[in-house]
């Protein structure tokens, strides 16, 4: 009974990691990490299907994660119109914008603040680094905005993958 609670907490901690991802936080290399902190130093009834294949797939997905967010915002953007430079701008928005905002809503200002952070770093740049006017800046800005915004959601559904995964795992009796 006393494995049931504890890998309940456990799945529990697990998907916290996975909504920090929500507020721009490497909630699946925590989530990884944790998992590998299990398998060291977790029950031994419950680490026998954590193996090396184990962990290549789930640190696989963290990485996937990392290279989805910020190639959809790249996607976005270029699809939208903007340049290469205002695609800088807009990821370097995003985590300035995901630091300004961590302060409020109880750190889901930051989910705001990185979106916003995506849509002013692209419009700024469009506007005063390439000379465009403001309709097109901002059409441009919408495309940075809706690529973060994809990519923080396949991430964080990525996020859950790993959650089920490791709970499948760890789960006593085997699910």
């Amino acid at each position: 009974m006393m494995l049931y609670a504890l890998v309940i907490v456990f799945v529990l901690a697990l998907t916290l990691c996975a909504l920090l991802n929500l507020i721009s936080l490497p909630g699946n290399w925590v989530l990884a990490g944790l998992a590998g902190l299990w398998a060291v130093a977790g029950p031994g009834a419950a680490t026998a299907d954590m193996g090396t294949l184990f962990f290549v797939a789930l640190f696989g997905l963290a990485a996937a994660g990392e290279v989805v967010e910020y190639a959809a915002q790249i996607w976005g953007a270029k699809k939208y119109g903007s340049s290469g430079r205002a695609t800088v701008a807009g990821m370097i928005g995003t985590i300035l914008g995901a630091i300004a905002g961590s302060p409020f809503l109880f750190g889901l200002g930051a989910l705001f603040g990185a979106l916003a952070g995506a849509w002013l770093g692209a419009f700024t740049a469009e506007r005063l680094l390439d000379g465009r006017p403001a309709s097109q800046a901002a059409h441009a800005a919408n495309g940075a905005l809706v690529g973060r915004f994809l990519g923080m959601v396949v991430k964080f559904g990525l996020g859950i993958t790993m959650v089920v995964l490791t709970a499948a795992a760890i789960w006593p009796g085997r699910i």
